[in-house]
């Protein structure tokens, strides 16, 4: 069985007044709102994002 290995994520600061590039990885991550949880795949495109924002989201732990 092929289980791929994901990471749960929470927004915990707000995109409002930070750079472009910043809320287009929060879009990118799924969030749609503040303290929202999302559950995305672990791939090298999301580490990076999550890594660019990371003074905004939470790592959860499974």
């Amino acid at each position: 069985m092929n289980k791929e290995k994901t990471i749960n994520i929470k927004l915990i600061k707000s995109g409002i007044g930070r750079m472009r590039s910043h809320k287009l990885c929060i879009k990118g991550l799924g969030f749609k709102k503040l303290n929202q949880t999302v559950s995305v795949l672990d791939t090298p495109s999301n580490r990076g994002m999550i890594k660019k924002i990371s003074d905004m989201v939470e790592i959860q732990e499974n």
